[in-house]
């Protein structure tokens, strides 16, 4: 008597078929090349990320033109309000020229670099400390929470009232714009570091100096730096809130382009400095991360060549140091031993 196949087929093996027909049944054979659009957390390729930037810089750009086609009175919005993309890009060279483009836009760096290289300086350290050491993260967890919370367009008069309105005033307020991001960033950059490492120096015998220098410092400086290139973009954004007030015959900057043609005009020259500053920014940026890559090759992927630099300059440091000092010691040992009296037998 043959044997009856079982009507109770296993579950498995029914779903492992209805898994692979579906593709076949939905039309598989199209939906499978696109299937790397919908991948996900997938690694973009580079044409994939100039082709779909630059379809999304053509999408506003086209519905920027279309809604200012045209002429004045039949325009969806009127040039009053947004000029046509032909309008604002012909009168950049009255911005490049008249309005001494260059002149403001290194007027502008100078102030950003500034604020925030003092604003590194100052927050790097007191970040690692805070990271280190819970009594000084405590001290300065009212500092943190305030600066970070704060409205920055709430420092614009305390700047003005401390600093007065010249140049002094432009770099202290992106240095207290960012100094609380920084600190915040930094100790929990040396939080993160795994306790790990701590134990096995502590092992060895290390004294609490060379855990901070030697352990914990180098191992937080790479999500440090990756803070510190993302912060610069935040305070490059500050620019227009700083530059409020020209003073005398100072280059008043990229937002004292915004401010003064938003009241005299054109209003052209504003959304072209709009574009200007990411632009800039863009650029830095990327001058950044490859010097971030080229600093940390291990976690960003580079050749190593600032870093073969930086140890090149540390270690020559060290045998300079070495070398000073033992010359130092041995002299003082011989002046020692010259002036120390003979013991007569």
């Amino acid at each position: 008597m043959s044997e009856q196949p079982s009507s109770a087929a296993s579950p498995a093996a029914a779903e492992s078929g209805l898994a692979a027909a579906a593709p076949g049944a939905a039309g598989g054979g199209v939906l499978r090349p696109i299937g790397w659009l919908f991948r996900v957390r997938g690694e973009p390729t580079l044409w994939q990320s100039v082709l779909f930037g630059a379809l999304c810089l053509g999408i506003c750009l086209g519905v920027w033109w279309l809604v200012t086609r045209g002429e004045a009175e039949s325009r969806t919005v009127g040039p009053a309000v947004l000029p046509s993309p032909g309008e604002t890009f012909a009168t950049f060279d009255t911005l490049w020229f008249d309005r001494a483009l260059t002149r403001n836009t290194l007027a502008s760096l100078r102030r950003v670099a500034l604020g925030f290289g003092l604003a590194t300086l100052i927050g790097v350290p007191l970040g690692v400390l805070c990271g280190c050491f819970s009594w000084c993260q405590a001290f300065f967890a009212p500092f943190s929470i305030f600066g970070r919370n704060i409205p920055v367009a709430a420092l614009i008069p305390l700047t003005f009232s401390l600093f007065g309105i010249g140049e002094q005033q432009k770099i202290m307020f992106i240095f207290i714009a960012c100094v609380a991001f920084i600190i915040s960033d930094s100790a929990q950059a040396v939080r993160d570091v795994d306790m790990r490492y701590v134990d096995t120096a502590h092992t060895l015998g290390a004294r609490r100096r060379q855990i901070i220098m030697k352990v914990l410092v180098p191992l937080a400086l790479p999500d440090i730096f990756n803070s510190l290139r993302l912060l610069f973009g935040l305070a490059f954004g500050y620019i227009m809130l700083a530059e409020l007030v020209k003073f005398g015959g100072e280059s008043g900057g990229l937002g004292d382009i915004i401010i003064t043609s938003q009241r005299r005009g054109p209003k052209e020259h504003i959304l072209l400095v709009l574009m200007i500053i990411p632009v800039v920014a863009l650029a830095i940026d990327r001058m950044l991360y490859w010097a971030q890559r080229e600093l940390f090759p291990h976690r960003y992927g580079g050749f190593g060549l600032l870093r073969a630099g930086v140890r090149f300059v540390v270690h020559l440091w060290e045998d300079l140091k070495g070398l000073f000092w033992r010359s130092r010691r041995g002299a003082e040992l011989a002046v020692t031993s010259v002036s120390a009296p003979e013991k007569k037998p």
